[in-house]
């Protein structure tokens, strides 16, 4: 038994020796190299193997000798090359075969005919495989009671022996032309997705004979896995209490429906309890979302339709109540699996209690998915990996507590403007003092346009070709994916410049905005015309944002620069601008959030130094400039002072811009920035959400005005903690505070040479790199 380790390289040939050997178990390691062709030619006593998730290659050798014992063949998520199923797998007697599960062993070809003779399996699992062709009815004379054949490419009918067994049958996620019947479930049949979809989309066919969308598409899903109907922080979770089983499908009665699949192999348990309670959290006060989960096996997945075609914002919330924390029996399980959102693999070998910081703790993990179809797939897989058996039997597979999913441009009872405009209708005037106004007006009029028209044609089409020339030449229109927006579209977006205002400033007025064709918000920057820096800012922003695409940076729509506007649209951001919490009493940032905000900005940070095809250089990182949308994920925005450099010339370039607080002093003495500088900065909005205090603030005495200056002799003194922001109350997570100052500390260091990378920032807060040692004064 060597399973649940880290070994790595080939198995040894000297293995072949091995003939006494019954059990065979390697699962869960990082095994190199194929498969040994020996385990099934020498090892004639084997009664067992298990090869789950091992790090081996195939192809799967034959088993063409007589393995009289052998009852279990357990393997599951090989690399590498295909094994053909077509030709006989095994052509040999295996009387006591009783479990053959060859899951994701990237298998091809059909299932021939002669493995109906193998009566002795009750388990036969070839899931997430790509066989094809048509099931064939000798498979009618397995003695089976569990047939797993989901996650495959099968074709033509369902046969009508599957359609009539009582037995557990999973044909989810094949390409059949027909069922046999009009349901997602036959019996213990699951057909969820069993049936090609046209160009992959829509609603699934199982499905649309079932439900009848409503009128107004839905914006939300709120589930509370394993658990009954909740409401917390004022949103109500969907209960999601019914026991499963191994080949599983349930609709909810709204919009949403999970699929499940597998069973749990080391337990003697008739029905797999897929639904778990936690009465530790429950008793500890715990939050209520936390104290149940869901889990499968092998595969689960949620399903939500009937939504609106938006990009959605989608919570998965987590928290391990299999396992305990400290140095128990208990504390030493391992539980890790894939998350896929949309067909996308989002995480792998995603366990829980590494991402929450220790078992019972809550995680929340948040993803961005376009719906273009109207349905939003959430999948969790076990590949293997983690324990099976610790602290007791059948602990592993995929858990989820909860399921968010919200339409962060959504807002109830919102009718965009009329297209024929807004505002009272004119009052009726006397034809005869009309008629007499009319040709004052028309003279005046006319005189007026004249005077402006000269102007205007001199100045603003003139600006429009100076706008151009900067945007458009060859080397910006290389990789730019942008919409142009006329004026009008603008206008029509922002009623004519008459709706909310989210914010003003020197760079001019940011509007709250309608894009029908989206049906989506969007913020509407209009930038000031005062002064030509507008159009090099204007120029920046588009040039850069257009070729950057990251999920912590605001996303650019659209562009507009017609007859002098220099316009941009953006994603809405629900939350606004961070400093409108932390100084302006918007809301109290809990400290789960503050410290998420902080990796998303580290996150968004080393996108822009290390991994694009040139450094980008911010320049002018604060927290006003931090955007937080619906769920709070922080994203950095206003690319106005940001610079493309070459990544070899990025500590030694570019001229001094920034706000003052958040400039790094080297800058201020030389004028010049560098990605050290926008460290520095980081460093300093760090340091603002950990003291909810602004970087500079006259009101204090001089001692206490810097921020910076302030928390280095707090440290330098022994006396950090004290710095935490009182608003918290002493809600917060004592080791991610000293982590989040200590590194913020670090970033400020008033030696650039002796500052972190952004990469090294990350290392520290996923506490994958120890606390930085700084000196007691600056």
């Amino acid at each position: 038994h060597l399973g649940s380790n880290y070994f790595t390289g080939k198995i040894p040939e000297t293995f072949a020796s091995l003939t006494s050997l019954k059990e065979f178990r390697i699962s869960d390691n990082n095994f190199t190299g194929q498969i040994p062709d020996f385990i099934f030619r020498n090892w004639t006593n084997l009664e067992e193997i298990y090869m789950e998730g091992s790090g081996l290659s195939g192809p799967i050798p034959s088993i063409n000798a007589t393995l009289l014992n052998l009852t279990y063949i357990i393997i599951s998520d090989l690399n590498g090359a295909e094994t053909n199923f077509t030709q006989p797998l095994i052509d040999a007697s295996l009387p006591k075969l009783d479990r053959l599960m060859l899951r994701s062993c990237n298998l091809i070809g059909e299932i021939p005919a002669s493995f109906g003779t193998f009566t002795s399996i009750k388990i036969l699992d070839l899931s997430f495989n790509r066989l094809s062709g048509k099931i064939r009815d000798e498979l009618s004379n397995l003695d089976f009671e569990y047939l797993f054949l989901n996650g495959n490419n099968f074709n033509g009918s369902v046969p009508q022996w599957i359609l009539e067994t009582r037995e557990k049958v999973d044909l989810s996620y094949n390409n059949f032309t027909n069922t046999g019947v009009s349901d997602c479930r036959q019996n213990s049949v699951n057909l969820f997705s069993s049936i090609a979809r046209v160009n992959n989309t829509g609603i699934v066919p199982c499905l649309t004979s079932q439900i009848t969308c409503p009128s107004e598409p839905l914006h939300f899903v709120h589930i509370n896995c394993g658990g009954r109907k909740i409401t917390v922080n004022g949103i109500t979770y969907e209960a999601d209490f019914g026991q499963a089983g191994t080949s599983t499908f349930y609709r909810s009665i709204t919009n949403w429906a999970f699929s499940s699949t597998g069973t749990f192999l080391s337990d003697d348990r008739p029905d797999d309890v897929l639904d778990l309670e936690s009465r530790q959290l429950s008793s500890n006060g715990g939050n209520e979302l936390y104290t149940d989960a869901r889990v499968s096996p092998s595969s689960l997945t949620y399903y939500a339709f009937c939504l609106a075609n938006a990009t959605y914002n989608v919570s998965l919330h987590f928290a391990e109540i299999q396992f305990t924390n400290g140095e128990t029996y208990s504390s030493l399980g391992r539980r890790m699996f894939d998350i896929y959102i949309q067909g996308e693999r989002e995480k792998q070998d995603f366990n829980i209690v590494v991402a929450a910081g220790g078992a019972g703790l809550s995680r929340v993990e948040r993803f961005n998915a376009n719906v273009t179809d109207g349905t939003l797939e959430i999948h969790f897989r076990w590949a293997g990996k983690g324990t099976t058996s610790l602290p007791e039997r059948s602990i592993y597979g995929p858990l989820i507590s909860g399921i968010s999913i919200f339409n962060p441009v959504f807002k109830p009872g919102y009718k965009p403007p009329s297209k024929s405009g807004s505002g009272p209708l004119p009052k009726k005037v006397d034809r005869i003092s009309t008629a007499a106004m009319a040709g004052i007006v028309a003279g005046a009029t006319f005189a007026t346009f004249l005077i402006v028209g000269i102007f205007w044609w001199n100045c603003c089409y003139k600006l429009d070709d100076e706008i151009s020339d900067v945007l458009f030449g060859d080397e910006f229109q290389n990789g730019m994916e942008l919409r142009k927006f006329s004026l009008v579209q603008i206008a029509k977006m922002t009623n004519n410049f008459k709706g909310e205002k989210l914010g003003e400033g020197g760079f001019g007025v940011v509007y709250k905005g309608y894009l029908r064709d989206l049906d989506t918000y969007v913020a509407v920057k209009r930038i000031s015309k005062a002064s030509k820096q507008g159009i090099k800012e204007y120029a920046s922003e588009v040039k850069i944002i257009s070729r950057s695409r990251h999920k912590n940076l605001v996303k650019l729509i659209g562009q507009c620069h017609e007859k002098g506007e220099l316009i941009l649209v953006y994603e809405f951001m629900a939350n606004g601008s961070l400093d409108s919490h932390l100084f302006k009493g918007k809301t109290l940032l809990t400290w789960e959030v503050r410290f998420k905000i902080v990796q998303d900005l580290a996150s968004a940070l080393f996108y822009l130094h290390e991994e694009g095809d040139h450094c980008v250089l911010h320049r002018d990182i604060k927290a006003s400039n931090i955007m937080l949308d619906s769920s709070f994920n922080a994203k950095l925005g206003d690319f106005g002072l940001a610079r493309l450099v070459d990544h070899a010339k990025a500590s030694q370039t570019t001229h001094l811009a920034g706000t003052m607080g958040y400039l790094a002093p080297e800058c201020v003495s030389s004028g010049k920035a560098s990605k050290e500088s926008d460290v520095y900065s980081f460093g300093v909005v760090a340091l603002e959400i950990a003291c909810g205090r602004r970087s500079i603030e006259p009101k204090y005495e001089e001692s206490q005005a810097s921020l910076v200056a302030w928390v280095w002799s707090a440290y330098g003194s022994q006396r950090l903690p004290d710095v935490a922001d009182p608003e918290l109350c002493m809600n917060f997570d004592a080791k991610q505070m000293e982590c989040l100052l200590m590194v913020g500390l670090w970033c400020v260091h008033p030696d650039q040479h002796l500052r972190p990378s952004i990469r090294q920032t990350i290392q520290v807060f996923n506490f994958e790199a120890p606390l930085p040692k700084l000196p007691g004064t600056r």
